[in-house]
């Protein structure tokens, strides 16, 4: 299997720049005349696995909403990431784990090590107990050939606290673990190739990224930006937020492509929708 980079790069080239999220939420399971339950969770979540296998690149499970069934809505998890592998549709699993020692490696074996029920292509992070924290997941993604999106820049306003805070160097958290993520990229180098770690940075942010002097031109991985449709960001957010780094971001988007549901062809047209306006984007 090639680095996670190569393959998305790949994926992206062919299917564009949309990133499907799977939130099994229990209002999306009744916009689609699903009960809250394990039956409807796996129905909902199937479909749009079978949807978006030859029309986006990748797809992001929110763990959180399978977690909420116990073991039964883990094990519809692990058969919608083999559903993935199967359909040759690259998953990150949205997962958001922060830890240390010898507890942060077992989430990265739980979803980066080969063999596991749960490994996903790529899974989110975050640093927020230092970066160095990250290790036991960075080193395994490397050796697994996998990818790790790393909490950055995000929209909620609890964020601001942390992220918007100076460090003793006079950045801001947010600029420090994105230079800090790029040096694990530099050190691990893909040969010119997207590379293997990325960040979640939201595409509702505004003009946070250029009041704190981020610069994405000189990031090397790619880039999760969730709040496409619903929450409110455009595509055109992308362009004015990234620049011309935009090609290398995943615009994430959930509900805006899930209301379109339940049926396939309706939720594929929906996510064409979305692509061609991501693609208008490099046009201009």
């Amino acid at each position: 299997m090639s680095r996670y980079g190569v393959r998305l790069e790949q994926a992206m080239t062919r299917l564009g720049n949309v990133c499907v999220g799977i939130d099994p939420h229990p209002s999306q399971l009744a916009a689609w005349g699903l009960s809250d339950n394990v039956q409807g969770l796996r129905t909902f979540a199937l479909t749009l696995v079978e949807a978006m296998a030859g029309q986006v690149p990748v797809v992001k499970p929110q763990s959180a909403f399978f977690e909420r069934f116990g073991s039964r809505g883990i094990a519809v998890l692990e058969e919608v990431l083999a559903a993935c592998r199967q359909a040759s549709l690259l998953s990150i699993l949205d997962v958001k784990r922060g830890d240390i020692g010898s507890t942060m490696a077992g989430y990265a074996r739980a979803y980066l090590e080969d063999g596991s029920a749960l490994s996903a292509d790529a899974i989110t992070v975050s640093p927020y107990l230092g970066y160095g924290s990250l290790s036991p997941v960075l080193e395994l993604a490397r050796e697994n050939n996998r990818g790790v999106y790393v909490l950055a820049l995000t929209s909620n306003p609890e964020g601001f606290q942390v992220q918007h805070a100076r460090c003793a160097t006079g950045k801001s958290v947010a600029a420090d673990i994105i230079s800090q993520a790029e040096q694990t990229n530099i050190l691990n180098s893909n040969q010119g190739h997207i590379e293997d770690i990325g960040l979640v940075v939201g595409a509702t942010t505004g003009e946070a990224a250029k009041d704190l002097g981020i610069d994405f031109s000189s990031f090397s991985g790619s880039i999760l930006s969730p709040g496409i449709g619903a929450q409110g960001a455009q595509p055109a957010d992308i362009q004015r937020i990234f620049g011309d780094s935009a090609y290398r971001v995943l615009a994430s988007t959930s509900r805006g492509i899930s209301s379109a549901g339940p049926k396939v062809p309706a939720l594929q047209a929906a996510a064409r929708q979305i692509t061609e306006q991501m693609s208008d984007i490099f046009r201009k």
